[in-house]
């Protein structure tokens, strides 16, 4: 049994495009020919591979279907490379998952190299740290920066370095929280700031050393940038990596909360071990990015 690279093309493009007629629209085909090779690959399979819901989501069998097709992809890619040489037809594409930080920092600047050729484009798809495992492990990227070593089935796992994260505030936000020193009930009364629902770096902090808790009134602020200014503006506490942090803090616009108490997150590269040029040449790029601005492992 063999299965067709089009039927594959179609459970790609229902998932990315999050509807089968926009699918359609992207292979350039009718909305009746996208379903009908999604169930001729069903029907092969004899397995359900998309829930018909909005919008359309991969069961755990189309969750494998979607991780070869990408696969085969890559190794198709890299091999039409390999064979046009120094040609202009060497058209590469790769996904990678990042936590936001590692991408507002130094990220751009590790891919640089790989995208000032024109001719690599990269599909980055952020989540918080400890869960860009995930994407990796579905099919959604080829590689992932991770805090996890954790290895992953038919991955390699190679160290990056070490985020440091401190606890900031602005000057003024200390003096109204903290007017009678910083105890873990004036901690706990004082507003935070998170990322998302799934940024535990607070709560962390509060773990390591104050005995645990988190405090009831929380902002969310879902961009990295805005997330420094909204303590600079002093909104609430929060966790910044000292590779965004190191100019604010040198200029006073915020300040330490306790000094030293830190938080190191080590970051991991995950990638699919299909051995291509253009795997080879980002893991490098990555990993000689992270040595000049993480520290060591």
């Amino acid at each position: 049994m063999s299965i067709e690279i089009p039927q594959l093309e179609a459970v790609a493009q229902i998932i990315e495009t999050q509807s089968f007629e926009k699918a359609a629209e992207r292979l350039c085909i009718t909305q009746s020919a996208i379903s009908q090779r999604l169930r001729q690959l069903e029907t092969q399979l004899g397995q359900r591979l998309i829930i018909r819901s909005s919008p359309p989501t991969l069961t755990d069998a189309g969750v494998k279907i979607l991780k070869y097709y990408r696969q085969v992809s890559h190794l198709q890619e890299d091999l039409l490379n390999n064979l046009a040489g120094s040609g202009d037809d060497g058209i590469a594409s790769i996904a990678i998952g990042s936590n936001a930080d590692s991408l507002a920092t130094w990220l751009l600047d590790a891919l640089t190299p790989l995208l000032n050729n024109g001719k690599t484009f990269v599909e980055i798809h952020v989540d918080d740290q400890d869960r860009t495992h995930d994407l990796l492990r579905d099919g959604t990227v080829v590689g992932c920066i991770s805090a996890s070593d954790a290895p992953i089935q038919g991955c390699n796992c190679l160290p990056l370095g070490v985020m440091t994260y401190r606890c900031l505030v602005s000057p003024d936000y200390k003096k109204r929280y903290f007017p009678n020193g910083i105890t873990r009930e004036a901690m706990l009364a004082a507003p935070c700031v998170e990322f998302n629902h799934k940024d535990d770096l607070q709560r962390e902090y509060l773990s390591r050393y104050f005995k645990g808790g988190y405090p009831q009134m929380r902002h969310r602020v879902p961009s990295t940038e805005s997330f420094l200014e909204f303590i600079a503006r002093g909104f609430g506490w929060g966790m910044v990596p000292d590779v965004q942090s190191q100019q604010w803090l040198s200029e006073g616009k915020v300040i330490e909360l306790i000094e030293g108490n830190t938080l190191d997150i080590p970051l991991y590269w995950h990638i699919w071990n299909l051995r291509t040029d253009l795997g080879r040449t980002l893991t490098d790029a990555l990993q000689a990015k992270a040595a000049s601005v993480l520290s060591p492992l």
